[in-house]
């Protein structure tokens, strides 16, 4: 019998191909993985830490949906340890991601439960819909401001683990702290690509933040479609400097342009300037630099220049 060819060599190249083709999958994972969980070199959102401490990094869809659930509450006039508790029930039940999925029918930032009488499917998933649920829930909860915010969190969520909200706490007050303006300037995006293919512009931006915020953020002529200066790029945001709410100006400001920028890759924001400070899309890796403004008037009204 004639002795037949090895089928080593072919063997050996095959093995060799199946392991280059794992590895290059992994290393497409890997960076995808790092894209969709703000790794190094994907576009991210940074919270400055007041007390020293490292600073917080989330992505640009968590700082969009961060933003919205805070700027539902201050449509509601609650206070921030609301936002507090609304963060950091987010973190834990969803990543602060609005998600199509979760435990049974769960679904969205909170993981609300249409069979629960949560809204629809739908609704819920419309993360100012799903916010203003959770605090409609909160505000019904006696006190809720003084209790530990595992408790509170509890007696909305009915939670199977009601202590795991705790570990959150720290980061969703800092996160707070930035996104209702107590932390100037304390958060800032790096630029990133369009969440989606709508289109974005000026109109967009008046349309979500009466939206989230409510019809008084943008009083009079403000809300109107129309913006020379900004050849309809821009949107002008008056900010109260006197009456019983001047004290609170500067706060009201911050909130407002920390909003913008959570939401910059969403609504294709090129520019955000309040206080004499500017946020640009295009040097996003500086953060916020000093520019004065152009009167003394322009300084107190927050300025968004879009690239539509």
């Amino acid at each position: 019998m004639s002795a037949q060819p090895s089928s080593s060599p072919f063997r050996a190249r095959r093995w060799r191909t199946a392991a280059a083709v794992a590895v290059l999958l992994g290393l497409v994972g890997y960076l995808v993985v790092q894209y969709v969980t703000g790794g190094p070199g994907a576009p991210h959102c940074t919270v400055r830490a007041e007390d020293g401490s490292d600073d917080y990094e989330l992505s640009p869809e968590q700082a969009a949906n961060a933003a919205t659930i805070s700027a539902v509450a201050s449509s509601r006039g609650l206070p921030e340890r609301a936002v507090t508790i609304a963060l950091a029930t987010a973190m834990q039940e969803s990543g602060l991601r609005n998600i199509e999925f979760g435990d049974r029918d769960s679904v969205g930032l909170f993981q609300q439960r249409p069979s629960q009488d949560w809204g629809t499917v739908q609704q819920i998933m419309d993360p100012v819909y799903a916010a203003g649920e959770f605090y409609r829930h909160l505000e019904k909860v006696p006190g809720y401001s003084r209790l530990p915010l595992t408790v509170a969190a509890q007696k909305v969520q009915h939670s199977g683990f009601p202590q795991a909200y705790a570990k959150h706490e720290a980061n969703a007050a800092r996160l707070t702290g930035a996104l209702t303006g107590r932390y100037q300037d304390a958060m800032t995006c790096t630029e990133s690509g369009p969440v989606n293919a709508q289109a974005g512009g000026a109109a967009q931006v008046r349309e979500k933040l009466v939206r989230e915020f409510g019809r008084q953020v943008l009083p009079g002529a403000a809300a109107g479609a129309g913006d020379a200066a900004g050849q309809g790029r821009g949107v002008t945001i008056p900010v109260r400097q006197s009456g019983p709410a001047a004290g609170e100006a500067p706060r009201r400001g911050w909130e407002l342009a920390t909003w913008a920028v959570a939401h910059s890759a969403e609504l294709r924001i090129e520019q955000i300037s309040y206080a004499g400070r500017t946020w640009r899309a295009a040097d996003s890796g500086k953060g916020w630099q000093a520019k004065p403004a152009a009167s003394p008037a322009a300084a107190h009204d927050v300025r968004i220049i879009t690239a539509q």
